[in-house]
């Protein structure tokens, strides 16, 4: 499912400040390769071979329009995050 480019973003940023490395781009097959902009990702990976990883991927775009009910605070929401408890949260955590 598609995330807000926004929140990939933000995403990206908070692992690349913890020192993860990072990398931002179109993902293409290539005759058997797989890029994403010019890194070629067999040799990103061999980079973290015997170490435990944490791999995110997520297509970016727009979350689809339906509707979902909030499991904390019952409200009905379009996107990926209730708006109300994501505030509420920003607030009480100060970020």
């Amino acid at each position: 499912m598609p995330i807000p480019s926004t929140t990939a973003r933000q995403l990206a940023t908070r692992a690349y400040d913890v020192g993860a490395s990072v990398l931002r781009g179109q993902l293409v097959s290539d005759g058997g390769r797989l890029t994403i902009g010019d890194v070629e990702l067999q040799e990103w990976l061999r980079e973290h071979v015997d170490h435990e990883v944490i791999l995110v991927a997520a297509s970016i775009g727009e979350a689809e329009g339906r509707r979902r009910t909030c499991r904390i605070c019952g409200r009905e929401y379009k996107g990926l995050e209730c708006p109300h408890c994501r505030d509420a949260r920003l607030r009480l955590r100060g970020g």
